[in-house]
C-alpha cells in the first residue's frame, strides 16, 4: 500500500475515532504524524516537529487569553447591556441584537461555542418570555457566531489565513470574512421571515436592559456542552454559571469601569495594529492581554485556564499531521485525483459537501485544517477561482454547526425555555440542520464559486 493511500486511511480513522469517542483529534493527529512519519516515511522527530505551527499556536493562545480577561473584568457584560439598550421596547429587534452580539464576540477572538454558551441562555429565555420561536432565537445566535467567526483576528479566520499564508495562492482575508458575514445575515433574514419575525414587529416589552443584565452569566472560553452542566430554564432568566466561579459581573462602579474601558480600547488597538499595520496578531493580542492583566490583576485570575487548550491541541496537531501528509505525497496525490475529474466546478462542489457533512458531526476547525491544504494544489492550477472555493468551503463547513450533534446546536437544545417540548425542539433543530447540510454547500458554491468573481 502506498504512503498516500495509507495516510488517507489514517486520516479517516482519526475522524471516525474523534467522532464516536471522546478523544481530541489533535492528540490523535500527533500520534498519526509520529507513526506515519517515523514508521512509514522514515522521518526524524525533528523533521516532524518542524511542521508544528508555532505562529498559529501563539495567535490562538493570545486572542483567547485576551477574550478571557475581557470576560472576567465584565467587558462582555458591558457590551451586552450597551447593545440591548438600543432595542428599547421593540421585541422584533431582540433576535437581531442576539445575532449581532454573538457575531461581535466571535469576531474579537472568542471561539464559536464560547459565544453561543454566553448568549444562548439569555436569548432563549427571552424567546420563552416574549413568545418568540425558540428555533428562530437559537439559530440566530448560532448564525451570529458564524457570521463573525472569520474575522482576521477570530480563531476560524486566523486558522484559514494562517494555512493559506504558507502557500502561493493569492487570497483575501477580507473576502473570507465578508463571505461568511453576508451569507449568515441572509440566512438570518430568511429565518426571521419564515419563523414569525414579522409578527413580532407590533410586539412591545419593558425593562429589557435590567432583565438582560440579570440573565448574564460567565462561562469558560471554548466551553463544551460536556464541560458545563447546561440545563433548560424558564422565566427565571438564569442559565449555567462558570463552574470555576471566577466570572466578574459588570458593574457601574468606577473602579471596575476603568479596566473595562481599557479593554475596549485594547480590542480597538488590536484591530488597528494587527490589521492596519500588519503586525502579528499573536504578539499584539498577548501583549494587550498582559497590559490588561497589569491594569487589573484580579480580572486575569483564572484567565489562563479559560484559554481553549483543547482547540489549541486540535489545530496544532492537525497542522503538524498535514505537514507529514505533504511529505508523504498525499496532498499531491489527492490534488491530482481531483484535477483528473476534468470538471473543476464539480470538484469544488464535492469539496464543499465533504466539508459540510463531516463538520456536522465532527470539528469544523479540524475539517478546515485538513481539507484546505488538500485543495491547495488543485486550486493552484488556476482553473477555478481559489478565493471563491476557499470562502465557499469555509461557509459550508461552519453553517452546519446548527446540528444538534455539534457543540453549538447542543448548547441551544440544552437551554430550551421551560414549557417547550424538548423532543419536538430537538426534531426542529434536526430538521433545520438537515436542510442546511443539503442546501448550504450548494448555495455557497452557487454564490461564491460559479460566478467566478472571487
Amino acid at each position: 500500500m502506498s504512503a498516500p493511500v495509507l495516510s488517507i486511511i489514517i486520516l479517516a480513522a482519526m475522524f471516525l475515532l474523534a467522532t464516536v469517542l471522546p478523544l481530541n483529534m489533535g492528540a490523535l493527529a500527533f500520534v498519526g504524524a509520529f507513526l506515519l512519519g517515523t514508521v512509514v516515511l522514515g522521518m526524524s522527530t525533528n523533521d516532524i516537529l518542524a511542521n508544528f505551527p508555532g505562529g498559529l499556536f501563539l495567535t490562538i493562545v493570545g486572542v483567547t487569553y485576551l477574550f478571557a480577561i475581557a470576560q472576567n473584568n465584565g467587558t462582555i457584560d458591558l457590551l451586552v447591556r450597551a447593545a440591548v439598550k438600543l432595542v428599547g421596547s421593540r421585541v422584533a429587534l431582540i433576535p437581531w441584537v442576539m445575532f449581532a452580539i454573538t457575531a461581535v464576540i466571535t469576531a474579537v477572538g472568542a471561539l464559536s461555542p464560547a459565544a453561543v454558551a454566553i448568549i444562548a441562555p439569555i436569548a432563549l429565555s427571552f424567546a420563552g418570555k416574549y413568545k418568540i420561536s425558540p428555533l428562530l432565537m437559537g439559530m440566530m445566535v448560532i448564525h451570529g457566531a458564524q457570521a463573525g467567526g472569520f474575522s482576521p483576528i477570530a480563531v476560524y479566520g486566523v486558522t484559514v489565513n494562517g494555512i493559506l499564508a504558507k502557500t502561493d495562492l493569492a487570497f483575501s482575508p477580507t473576502a473570507l470574512f465578508l463571505s461568511s458575514l453576508v451569507f449568515n445575515i441572509i440566512i438570518a433574514l430568511v429565518l426571521f421571515v419564515v419563523l414569525g419575525g414579522r409578527a413580532l414587529l407590533s410586539s412591545k416589552m419593558s425593562h429589557f436592559v435590567e432583565q438582560a443584565a440579570e440573565a448574564r452569566m460567565a462561562v469558560s472560553v471554548g466551553a463544551k456542552a460536556g464541560d458545563v452542566a447546561f440545563k433548560g430554564f424558564g422565566s427565571g432568566m438564569y442559565g449555567p454559571r462558570d463552574p470555576a466561579g471566577d466570572g466578574v459581573v459588570a458593574t457601574k462602579e468606577r473602579s471596575q469601569r476603568i479596566p473595562q474601558l481599557v479593554t475596549i480600547g485594547g480590542l480597538i488597538a488590536l484591530a488597528v495594529v494587527a490589521l492596519g499595520f500588519k503586525v502579528d496578531v499573536g504578539f499584539v493580542s498577548i501583549t494587550i492581554a498582559i497590559v490588561l492583566a497589569l491594569v487589573s490583576p484580579a480580572a486575569q485570575k483564572g484567565a489562563i485556564n479559560k484559554i481553549s487548550w483543547s482547540t489549541v491541541l486540535l489545530i496544532c496537531g492537525m497542522l503538524t499531521f498535514v505537514g507529514v501528509l505533504e511529505e508523504a505525497g498525499t496532498i499531491e496525490f489527492v490534488s491530482n485525483g481531483v484535477a483528473g475529474m476534468g470538471m473543476p466546478l464539480l470538484a469544488a462542489l464535492l469539496i464543499c459537501y465533504i466539508g459540510a457533512v463531516v463538520s456536522a458531526f465532527a470539528s469544523s476547525t479540524a475539517i478546515l485544517a485538513a481539507l484546505i491544504p488538500l485543495a491547495v494544489p488543485f486550486l493552484s492550477t488556476g482553473e477555478i477561482g481559489a478565493v471563491g472555493v476557499i470562502c465557499a468551503l469555509a461557509v459550508a463547513a461552519t453553517i452546519v454547526d446548527v446540528s444538534p450533534f455539534s457543540t453549538n446546536g447542543a448548547l441551544v437544545l440544552a437551554n430550551a425555555p421551560e414549557g417547550v417540548d424538548k423532543d419536538r425542539f430537538y426534531k426542529q433543530i434536526l430538521g433545520y440542520s438537515g436542510i442546511v447540510i443539503v442546501a448550504g454547500p450548494a448555495l455557497a458554491w452557487l454564490a461564491l464559486v460559479v460566478p467566478g468573481w472571487l
